[in-house]
């Protein structure tokens, strides 16, 4: 009889070890999806932002910033030149003088209402202000022109912690936590993103 109990105690012990092997399996896969979901669209976000600053700087001065301290210095001290054409040159009946009336506005102002934090755009989310985006611009030719491109990202396991190994690519195996998460192609003028 006691031989009996100590059986169903160990079965018993076997069955809450087993359960709980279960659960983990299952409870690991899943936080790893929302944890890198939920990671991976504050970065995206992050990008889109810098692409935006990028974008206006290019607005300014006709190209892209190879520096966030550039991009910093002119988004802060220069301004966006505004165009105002008075006449229609597309018109042939019109007969009176084309003109251009051009008036300039601060770049500040834009970046401020935005809510753009030039501080803080270097630096990856999730890293404490420890790690920088990526960031490089040139000018290429490209079907015989010349022309400005920008390049902005980071590797997944800058900002993914725990889950920065590559043993979770069995969860998903599009997952690489060395892949570069970024917007923009040093090769062509391009400035998607490679998360869209």
């Amino acid at each position: 009889m006691k031989i009996r109990q100590i059986f169903n105690l160990l079965f018993l012990v076997l069955a809450f070890g087993l359960a709980f092997l279960l659960y983990k399996s299952i409870e690991e896969p899943i936080a790893f999806a929302d944890f890198r979901e939920d990671r991976e669209t504050v970065v995206e976000t992050k990008l889109e932002t810098i692409r935006k600053a990028q974008e206006m700087y290019r607005d300014i001065t006709g190209a892209f910033a190879p520096t966030f301290d550039t991009l910093s210095e002119v988004l802060t001290n220069e301004s966006f030149a505004l165009v105002r054409v008075i006449g229609d040159p597309d018109d042939p009946n019109f007969t009176g003088e084309i003109t251009y009336d051009t008036t300039y506005r601060s770049a500040i102002d834009s970046v401020r209402s935005l809510g753009i934090d030039l501080q803080d755009l270097p630096y990856v989310p999730f890293t404490d202000n420890k790690v920088k985006f990526d960031i490089d611009a040139k000018e290429v030719e490209y079907q015989s022109t010349n022309v400005p491109v920008v390049q902005v990202g980071t590797q997944r396991k800058n900002f993914m912690g725990d889950y920065a190994d590559a043993r979770f690519a069995q969860y998903d195996r599009k997952y690489n936590p060395n892949a570069v998460i970024k917007f923009g192609d040093l090769n062509k003028p391009n400035l998607s993103g490679n998360w869209e």
